[in-house]
């Protein structure tokens, strides 16, 4: 039965699609749901043709011509011919990533482009489906076929039932373009689609808030106290019960979108409706905020029987910065070995669980990572591609997305011969931040990711060297150099920190003091620092009249700056100094952890001192 409202004829459905007419949209406008729709212009016959843009301009046949779907009907209304000529081969679909945005870019992409050559390896037609003309995946030497369409449920229906007139389709892999392609797998697998790798249950499990904790409590895994909530009133008494602050993590997001870290009630009002919006119809996550904790990323293959972890990365800025912001190392530059061995047990139990077939990746929160009783828990788990697998990729010489793409379409790990190695070197990520490009913007980081790209600095342990320490620091500098980021070796460092930071900023600043540094600072930090026998010169503060802290940067007198803070009025107070030295090009640390990395970095070794070497190959 034809829903109501909807064109009763092919042709009068075929226009509607042609001016662009989604089957969601159509379905708002006469109060129907998507799939109503699409059975209606289906029971029409009312379906796209396949047009190819010939990338060789007819001078000779193209064997890799792009494809794009069209409504547009043909003289005289007929409905045009399809040049889509699907193959006879087995072949594997690999969704990518869409539209690049904050978030969501260059990495993913990396892990579409190693599926299709993995794919092509192992004898499988790879067809790539993404919309943007930006990336390598779209590039026509990357798959055999691409098609030119939109990441959505019904574009991507329509050219699998194209795709499937001839040969045999394998599946479809949403697991390397992101959370685009992720949010695709129910409606693919409702429509009877084969989703290759770790099945929707099995991602939903892992990205539903509510689920996932129950699985927490079965496998005995600590989260950080928490609480779940559908309404800001649930919301309201799970941030009571769990005591502030609070991390508002809502479900199915990628980027951090909608996280936020409240303090009171009154942050909580003007927030929790946003997530509420951005999470949909599943639950937020009202998450105990852990203050000085160190976070840690971890990447691993599982084929569902084995568990190969490939990454342990042990972040630079404290918990509640947003790991695709946070620097992070790789191996891990301060956490026990026996910190690193839990870290692993817990990923290959969860993996398991989860019945991971694929790449996955786990957030780790841990409490006194130092101590000898250290408090492990599990913020959340990524059934996918995560950002890091480039970076881990590179850092251990093992081709980790083309190896889950093998997996996914049936080989075992046992075959590859993974092993855990002892690194001599050590690898720094850093990201890339696009703030001078934009008039007002703070450059204090959070929960929410903000970066825009990432760079990697290597370094390794020299033959009178008993840790990585050394190398770490090397590693680091070189990261910021490749973020665009000069490290100085001398002048004067300008430090204002939030209370709770004071005790933390004490060591770098040291370190710097001793390195011949001038040290500035405002009233309440400097009278810290006194206390603790550091020799610092006062300055005013905007508000305390001049000259002031942004007259000696704007004058060149500051060459470094490390501020923290916290609070609505101590952002509003301090985002002049933070915009000042953005804008003039001074390096500036808006964390404790990253003024320390920083500090270590800068009395390493000269710059002129730092050393190169080619990344280990993949063999």
């Amino acid at each position: 039965m034809r829903a109501a409202g909807l064109p009763t004829d092919a042709v009068g459905f075929r226009k509607l699609k042609a001016m662009g007419f989604s089957d969601i949209r159509l379905g708002k406008l006469t109060g129907q749901a998507e799939a109503a729709v699409r059975a209606a212009r289906q029971e029409l016959n009312v379906r796209p043709v396949f047009k190819r843009i010939d990338t060789c301009a007819g001078e000779f046949a193209a064997t890799t011509p792009y494809m794009y779907s069209t409504y547009e009907t043909g003289a005289l209304g007929q409905t045009p011919d399809c040049e889509a000529e699907p193959s006879d081969r087995k072949k594997a679909i690999i969704l990518g990533g869409g539209p690049n945005r904050i978030g969501q870019g260059i990495e993913f992409d990396y892990c579409c482009c190693h599926a299709a050559f993995a794919l092509d390896a192992v004898g499988i037609e790879s067809i790539m489906v993404n919309c943007n003309p930006e990336t390598v995946s779209t590039d026509y030497d990357t798959s055999d076929r691409l098609y030119f369409e939109p990441l959505t449920a019904e574009d991507v229906l329509e050219l699998i039932h194209v795709e499937t007139q001839k040969g045999t389709l394998l599946g479809v892999i949403v697991q390397f373009g992101g959370q685009t392609p992720l949010k695709l797998a129910h409606p693919l697998e409702q429509a009877g689609v084969p989703i290759l790798g770790t099945s929707p249950d099995a991602i939903d499990l892992a990205e539903d808030r509510e689920r996932f904790q129950q699985l927490l409590h079965k496998l005995e895994i600590a989260q950080p106290r928490n609480g779940l909530a559908r309404t800001p009133e649930q919301a309201f008494a799970a941030a009571n019960e769990v005591g502030y602050p609070v991390v508002i993590r809502p479900s199915y997001v990628l980027g951090g979108r909608g996280m936020e870290i409240v303090h009171d009630e009154q942050g909580l009002d003007r927030y929790i409706r946003t997530a509420m919006q951005v999470s949909g119809d599943n639950p937020v996550l009202i998450d105990q905020y852990l203050s000085r904790a160190t976070e840690v990323d971890v990447d691993a293959l599982c084929d569902g029987e084995d568990v190969f972890v490939a990454g342990v990365m042990e972040h630079i800025e404290e918990a509640g910065v947003h790991s695709g912001d946070s620097a992070c190392s790789l191996p891990p530059f301060s956490l026990k070995a026996e910190t690193i061995a839990e870290l692993e047990r817990q990923t290959k139990e969860m993996a398991l669980a989860l019945g991971v077939r694929g790449l996955m990746n786990v957030q780790f929160a841990i409490e006194e990572p130092h101590s000898d009783a250290p408090r492990i828990y599990v913020l959340e788990v990524n059934p996918r591609a995560s950002r890091t697998v480039p970076f881990v990729a590179k850092t251990i010489g093992q081709p980790l997305a083309s190896i889950a793409a093998k997996v996914m379409a049936g080989a075992k790990l046992a075959q590859f011969k993974l092993k855990s190695q002892t690194l001599d070197h050590i690898a720094v990520k850093e990201a890339v931040f696009p703030f001078a490009r934009f008039a007002g913007v703070d450059t204090v980081l959070g929960p929410e990711m903000r970066s825009t790209g990432e760079v990697m600095g290597l370094d390794w342990r020299r033959a009178n060297e008993t840790t990585l320490a050394p190398a770490f620091a090397r590693a680091f500098a070189k990261a910021q150099l490749g973020g665009g980021v000069v490290l100085p070796q001398a002048g004067a460092v300008f430090v204002s920190v939030k209370d709770s930071d004071k005790p933390w900023i004490v060591e770098p600043v040291r370190r710097l003091k001793a390195a011949g540094f001038r040290v500035l600072s405002t009233g309440g930090t400097c009278a810290y620092l006194k206390a603790q026998g550091v020799e610092t010169e006062m300055v005013k503060k905007v508000l305390e009249g001049r000259p002031h802290i942004v007259d000696a940067v704007k004058n060149g007198d500051v060459q470094l700056v490390f501020n923290t803070t916290e609070g609505k009025q101590s952002l509003a107070d301090s985002f002049e100094i933070r915009r000042t030295a953005l804008m003039a090009k001074i390096p500036y640390f808006t964390t404790a952890a990253g003024a320390l990395a920083a500090a270590q970095a800068i009395t390493a070794a000269p710059l002129e001192a730092l050393q190169v070497r080619p990344l280990q190959s993949y063999g």
